[in-house]
């Protein structure tokens, strides 16, 4: 067993797995914010709207993780691999979770950024992808997978 306490298989606690999902988290925001504001200010339909904060979802999250491992003196090449091992499925629950609560809130895709309807229902979905993604996160860590690659780097 190594000596740093993230790189062990096995039982992985609510608290590291809550805060790998917020890392997650904010990569996610970050890109669906950016998504939602050029979406809106382009005049971008629904579906092109969700298409493109899914993409900036994921490059904000694969960035964030890309810089923290290289701070830690992984080359780009290396970083890349283990942030795309990290997060890919993190980001993707996340993504599916608040994105569809989004485009089932009546209206909310529609009520305009300055809202209060879509400021709740982003914030909501972003809580909601949060909490359904922290068991996923914790699974793939006590597996040595997820956000444990990440970890095994500090």
């Amino acid at each position: 067993m190594s000596a740093h306490p993230h790189a062990h298989h096995g039982p992985t606690s609510w608290r590291e797995a809550s805060a790998a999902t917020l890392h997650c988290l904010t990569g996610c925001a970050i890109g669906e914010v950016a998504g939602m504001v050029i979406g809106t200010a382009l005049g971008l339909g629904t579906d092109a709207v969700v298409l493109l904060s899914v993409v900036l979802a994921f490059a904000a999250g694969y960035a964030l993780t890309v810089g923290s491992v290289r701070r830690a003196g992984l080359a780009l090449g290396a970083a890349l691999g283990v942030a795309f091992a990290a997060d890919t499925v993190s980001i993707l629950v996340m993504e599916v979770i608040d994105n569809s609560a989004m485009v089932l809130v009546p209206g909310a895709m529609d009520a305009g950024l300055g809202t209060v309807l879509f400021r709740a229902s982003l914030a909501g979905s972003l809580a909601l992808a949060f909490v359904v993604t922290v068991p996923v996160n914790r699974w793939l860590m006590s597996r040595g997978r997820g956000h444990a690659v990440v970890h095994a780097m500090h």
